[in-house]
């Protein structure tokens, strides 16, 4: 069973796909988007990571997104607005992509029954996910924050330090080794 609950892409599909999306390379800490630029892919990660973060008037970045495997990056609202980005998009390891523009999924949108569903179920997902996010921030303790992050993202501990997974949940390192201290206590 795929990741979406699609009918199968027929071969005319997959040729239109193989069109639009473009293969691409990062190396760590190469940029796919810097902040006041235009975001005009969306990047499909093959391998690797990638995190999507702003930076604070003190320097200190906030992580709004990571992506591993078979995760979308990009910077939605500059995608679809043209407007600049307040986001930087980077490789966190060496990253394997496909890269896609607004106007080739239109013109997708256009020519295959697949790739709206599988938007639909994107958007879905990422709705909830958002939402939850939301919640736990408004209202979680560190130690919920992180034992939600662990049990919805396993890959992500794995791949992300301890400081990057910190400052995705909104708290700082130190708070997140107490946390974990705690926890291993238990």
């Amino acid at each position: 069973m795929n990741r979406f609950d699609c009918p199968p892409i027929t071969e005319e599909e997959k040729e239109l796909f193989r069109q639009a999306f473009v293969p691409a390379k990062l190396r760590k800490r190469q940029y796919l988007l810097q902040a006041g630029d235009q975001s005009k892919y969306f990047a499909l990660i093959v391998k690797g990571a990638m995190r999507q973060y702003s930076v604070d008037d003190k320097g200190n970045e906030h992580i709004v997104r990571l992506g591993v495997e078979g995760w979308w990056m990009g910077d939605r609202e500059s995608w679809v607005m043209g407007s600049p980005s307040q986001y930087h998009i980077d490789a966190w390891e060496d990253t394997d992509m496909l890269l896609v523009t607004r106007a080739n999924i239109l013109e997708l949108l256009k020519k295959t029954r697949i790739i709206g569903e599988m938007m639909r179920q994107l958007d879905e997902r990422n709705y909830i996910a958002n939402q939850r996010r939301l919640t736990s921030t408004i209202s979680a303790t560190a130690e919920k924050k992180y034992l939600d992050f662990v049990e919805c993202y396993p890959a992500l501990v794995e791949r992300f330090p301890q400081h990057i997974i910190a400052a995705y949940l909104g708290i700082t390192k130190d708070t997140l080794s107490r946390v974990k201290r705690q926890l291993l206590q238990k």
